[in-house]
């Protein structure tokens, strides 16, 4: 997958922890563990830190939306989403990012 680092406004992207993250999970992926339980549970921790970055990204600008754009790109990273969605719901989220700040401010 293409990394996310782009001059959107959406914080997350700009957000390095964001990248390294999404690289955990596509190593953590990659290392196709066979026990099910572990690699579930290795899977669920490496989407959530994905997320806590994005959260946390979010909340420091006080705009709602980034969680689930991130939620999408995570997908995507882990092969449970078509990545052809991603640019539409990055566009719709980047517009969407943009009119609440607008509000915030």
């Amino acid at each position: 997958m293409t990394k996310m680092f782009d001059s959107s406004l959406l914080p997350h992207r700009r957000l390095r922890a964001y990248g390294v993250a999404l690289q955990l999970l596509e190593a953590v992926r990659a290392a196709h563990i066979t026990d099910r339980t572990l690699r579930d549970h290795a899977l669920r921790a490496a989407k959530a830190a994905c997320l806590n970055c994005a959260e946390g990204a979010a909340r420091a600008t006080r705009a709602g939306g980034v969680e689930a754009v991130a939620a999408v790109e995570i997908a995507s990273s882990a092969n449970q989403a078509r990545a052809a969605a991603v640019p539409r719901v990055v566009a719709l989220g980047t517009e969407l990012y943009a009119m609440l700040t607008k509000l915030v401010c």
